[in-house]
């Protein structure tokens, strides 16, 4: 932490010192209290460090007055402490000053104090139990200070990778999100914390605000990790259409993605329309697929089609067989019997007894 963060905390600190009233405090440990303060303001962190921390053990032991003097002068220690980067011996500071002040919103802004000292003096897990027990007692209440600590917490723990935790805190956090660092915060919590519904719930509130092709594919990919596979192959073919993915990758992990979801006439016709007009090059492997997408769905005139023409373009005996097969599983017998021939024709044994069964008379 740098100097002037150092000195912005040990500002807050001091602005924070409560009206010393309650319980009345003596004249003269009054005008006590009013010089060190002067002297913190004009940045004599020593001179305070050293004249505080001997107030604050002198008035310790006594009465709840005395007490509540020890807490103040404590409270001036722990700022110009922090100022000068002592951030450890600030937060203890305060600490040991709560318990001798009695004025509740007083007491929970130092536990909060306490909870960024200790995160700021590396006391990563103290800061975290110190900042929840602030939250927990906040909790239900919704005004603005509120809930940016319920989001500074599900930030340190994020840090901290208490993933579970952390998803634990944003359940609780009932506002909408109001940033583009909380939602992506959120996400990063609802992933790692193996929450794939929920991350994908919060980016799906403002994908289509987004043209990043990179919110896209996260989306797609978090609807398959949460089993929605029609959703991640509806937002890839979205994107798509709008020209949001353009590249060969994004084209083929869309025919994919239809195949996988169970839409694979759609992606048979993407691969067509991609083969007419060029943008794929005619070849074994992607007639291949056309005509296992089309198998897939079960469209006869289509798969038999697209396999006639992957066995022209290979010549290769098994795939006139193949063909053969899927027409006579459909009662297709005369495209059957010419597919046999062709593969019997190119030395295929297989389909010589396909083509014997084909012609046998039925049995009576």
């Amino acid at each position: 932490m740098n100097r002037a963060r150092a000195c912005l905390i040990g500002i807050l600190l001091l602005y924070s010192v409560p009206v010393w009233a309650s319980p009345a405090l003596p004249r003269d440990v009054i005008t006590d209290l009013n010089a060190v303060e002067e002297r913190l303001e004009a940045q004599q962190y020593d001179a305070v460090i050293e004249r505080a921390l001997a107030q604050a053990q002198f008035f310790a032991g006594g009465n709840t007055t005395d007490r509540f003097a020890s807490a103040l002068y404590r409270q001036l220690a722990a700022s110009a402490l922090s100022s000068v980067e002592r951030y450890a011996a600030a937060a203890d500071q305060l600490a040991a000053a709560r318990p001798n002040i009695n004025d509740a919103e007083t007491t929970k802004r130092w536990l909060m104090q306490e909870a960024k000292l200790r995160r700021a003096a590396g006391q990563r897990q103290r800061a975290v139990d110190l900042l929840s027990r602030w939250v927990n007692a906040d909790d239900g209440k919704s005004e603005p200070d509120t809930k940016a600590e319920r989001w500074r917490l599900v930030r340190w723990l994020a840090q901290d990778k208490q993933w579970q935790a952390a998803a634990e805190r944003l359940e609780g956090i009932s506002e909408p999100v109001s940033s583009d660092e909380q939602r992506e915060l959120a996400l990063v919590v609802y992933v790692n914390a193996d929450q794939p519904e929920r991350a994908l719930d919060g980016l799906l509130t403002t994908l289509g605000e987004s043209p990043a092709p990179a919110q896209w594919r996260r989306a797609s990919r978090l609807a398959q990790r949460a089993g929605e596979l029609k959703v991640a192959a509806a937002l890839w073919d979205t994107a798509w259409q709008l020209e949001i993915f353009t590249t060969a990758d994004d084209f083929w992990q869309l025919v994919s993605l239809h195949r996988l979801a169970g839409t694979p006439a759609r992606a048979a016709e993407y691969l067509e329309a991609a083969l007419a007009s060029g943008r794929v090059v005619y070849s074994e492997m992607a007639l291949r697929i056309v005509a296992q997408s089309w198998l897939q769905a079960r469209d006869i005139k289509q798969a038999l089609a697209s396999q006639h023409a992957l066995a022209q373009l290979t010549r290769a005996a098994d795939e006139w067989r193949l063909l053969g097969q899927h027409a006579y599983a459909w009662g297709r017998n005369d495209i059957a019997a010419t597919a046999f021939e062709r593969a019997v024709a190119l030395g295929d044994e297989k389909a010589q007894q396909w083509l014997a069964s084909l012609r046998l008379p039925p049995s009576e």
